[in-house]
């Protein structure tokens, strides 16, 4: 997969989830793509949850990697 595929994807999948973070009052936003690792900011309401750990392992960590399967890691950068 092309780093600009990769992009592509990332995005797809960001888009996907985007519309539940919104839902609580916070969205998300790409910073970067370094090989296998995508760095985002969780914003709005989602920087002070107390679950926003889980949600970026067991939901955007997850949706990434149905799109981009290389993709081993999400971290979110505050």
């Amino acid at each position: 997969m092309t780093a600009q595929e990769t992009l592509h994807n990332v995005e797809k999948a960001l888009d996907e989830i985007r519309p539940f973070l919104m839902s609580d009052g916070g969205n998300i936003k790409l910073l970067s793509i370094e090989d296998t690792l995508v760095k985002v900011q969780l914003e709005g309401a989602c920087t002070g949850c107390s679950v926003n750990q889980m949600t970026l392992k067991n939901g955007v960590e997850a949706t990434i990697k149905k799109y981009a399967p290389h993709i081993e890691e999400v971290i979110n950068v505050a």
